[in-house]
Parts: C-alpha cells; structure tokens; sequence
C-alpha cells in the first residue's frame, strides 16, 4: 500500500464492509460501496480528512448501496459501476430493496467494462468482471498499491451466495478462478463481508478452489 491509507466502516444489518481509500499526498477519497448510515459515513471521511472524488459499487444489492444517493448528492461525486450490472441497480425487485428497504434506485454516472482501467483519486484503478453473485459483480484492482476489493465475489474462505436475482454458481466459479490464478499471491484482498485475505491465502485454502 505505497501511497493509500484504508479505513472501513461496517454498516447496515448485514454488516457490510464500506472501505475508504485515501491517497496520502492529495487526501482525494473513494468510497466503495456506501452500505447505509450515511452520516457515519460522513464522519470517517472528517475523521479521515478526506477530499471525497469517486464512489466504486462492486455490485447493487440493496446492503451496498443504500446510501449512494445520499453521499453522491452530499458530496457531488461520480458513481461507477459494471455495465452489467445497471439493471440490478435500477429495479428494486432485484436489488432486493424493494423488500422492506422502501425501494432504492441507483443510476451510475459511468457503466465500466471488464479489463477497463481508469484514473481516480491519483491510483490506476482496473476492473476485473466477475459475475456469479449478480451478473455484474465486479472486483477493482490497484495493482501498484497490491490491492484487490472483491465485494461479494471473493470472502476469507468463501464465496458470495449465488441464489439471488442474476445469481450463477457455475460463474462464481469461473470468477474465483479469474482471481486467483491470474493476480499476485501478496495482493490483499478487501471483500464486502467479514474479515480481509489475500490471494495467495484463498488460493491454498478457500474450499472452492
């Protein structure tokens, strides 16, 4: 981790792992995936002295982004999100928050492609697609940094569930295997739920393998 400092916040009632990634020289900030609880959201990025820039969604269930529009609107940032994955986002029957969340939409300012790197917040950000928790699941990969956050597509010894709307175990497999036999064992992995890994971990013991 050259020039980023992380922080988390766990939010929400399926306790969803919200990650802040800082460039240390410039304090410009992401914000992945904005679980809930947007004030508390708000008072890491004044703890943390942040100059927020950019939202990253690994994907749109309805406990990762419940607060986008709150933070986006606060802070007059862009969304970015996989283009397979604005349907999901729209619709509150498939994001799940149509079912006691009073319904939550999300409209990316920008819809990424698999392979695409972009700039933002002073990093080299690449998009890896990994579908088979939704179908446009993704990872964001900082390679100069050596992290990975996988969202809900890679845990500590797991895998996301795939009983969902856009679900697909077949593909979660073929996704976990796009991680772990192309990227770097000493990479950190950031995922969406529970507690960090790293590749080489996961590729060693994650029964799915």
């Amino acid at each position: 981790m050259k020039n980023m400092i992380i922080q988390q916040c766990v939010l929400g009632m399926v306790c969803t792992n919200c990650y802040f990634l800082m460039n240390k020289e410039t304090k410009e900030l992401l914000i992945v995936d904005p679980a809930d609880a947007p004030e508390k959201i708000d008072q890491m990025v004044v703890r943390m002295e942040g100059k927020p820039v950019g939202i990253l969604l690994t994907h749109g269930h309805y406990d990762h982004i419940l607060a986008v529009e709150a933070v986006r609107e606060k802070y007059g940032l862009k969304v970015y999100a996989h283009q397979d994955e604005a349907a999901l986002l729209k619709n509150p029957t498939l994001n799940l928050s149509g079912y006691g969340q009073g319904g939550c939409r999300v409209v990316p300012d920008e819809l990424l492609v698999d392979g695409q790197k972009f700039q933002e917040a002073g990093f080299e950000i690449q998009v890896i697609h990994t579908p088979g928790h939704t179908a446009g699941s993704c990872c964001y990969y900082f390679q100069e940094e050596g992290i990975l956050v996988s969202g809900d597509t890679l845990f500590c010894g797991s895998v996301g569930r795939t009983d969902l709307p856009t679900g697909s175990t077949s593909q979660i497999i073929d996704s976990l295997h796009k991680l772990l036999d192309n990227l770097p064992e000493e990479i950190d992995v950031l995922p969406g739920h529970e507690s960090t890994t790293t590749i080489g971990y996961e590729k060693r013991y994650n029964p799915f393998v």
